[in-house]
């Protein structure tokens, strides 16, 4: 029980280590977090910091794995609740601008920070960012092709092209909300998204309910 106990405590504590170090790298970027940064932000010693993460790398990829764990809660999860067709589209969009507004990271969305910090570094921190960000922009192409198959999506229309227009819209959002701020980010991309949907959609699909 003892060592269930203290098993139990180191978790928590790795996981208030990550929590804190994913919302700090949205803002300041991964090379900013250092093991000698966090133990004076968290009051926790080096070296105890040291026993749960043996190296810069190895900080950064739990970070990157612990911000794909919040994405999923935040974006992924909710979207994917609504039923197949046009309609998830449009809640997974609307899942990830809530995660924006919401502020789930201080410094906007995790993996476009992060992208745009390490596209020229090659390595396994780039490569496990990337594949989350590359995992998020092909599940909204799944999400269109299974609206395609249901007869809600015109049956000439590429899905993985309207993904990535949809992938750069929400980019555009998140951009436009960490330089200027405010809400006027959100409310184009949304427009701009239900345009796109509602032009691909065939007439039997069903309208798009308003954002909530």
């Amino acid at each position: 029980m003892t060592t269930d106990r203290r098993l139990l405590r180191g978790e928590r504590t790795r996981q208030a280590i990550l929590t804190h170090a994913s919302r700090l790298a949205s803002a300041e970027g991964l090379e900013a977090v250092s093991l000698q940064r966090l133990a004076g932000d968290l009051g926790i010693s080096k070296s105890g910091l040291f026993a749960h993460f043996g190296s810069k790398e190895e900080l950064q990829l739990a970070i990157v794995d612990e911000a794909s764990r919040i994405f999923t809660n935040e974006v992924l999860r909710p979207g994917l609740k609504t039923s197949a067709g046009v309609g998830r589209v449009w809640a997974m969009c609307n899942a990830f601008l809530s995660y924006l507004e919401r502020e789930v990271f201080p410094g906007g969305c995790f993996f476009e920070a992060t992208v745009a910090e390490f596209d020229s570094k090659p390595g396994r921190v780039r490569d496990a960012v990337v594949e989350r960000r590359d995992y998020w922009v092909a599940s909204l192409g799944r999400a269109l092709r299974a609206a395609k198959d249901m007869g809600d999506v015109q049956a000439n229309v590429d899905a993985d092209q309207v993904a990535w227009e949809l992938s750069c819209l929400l980019v555009g959002a998140n951009g436009s909300f960490v330089q200027n701020g405010g809400s006027v980010g959100f409310e184009r991309a949304r427009r701009a998204i239900r345009d796109r949907l509602e032009r691909i959609a065939t007439p039997a699909a069903p309208g798009l309910p308003e954002a909530r």
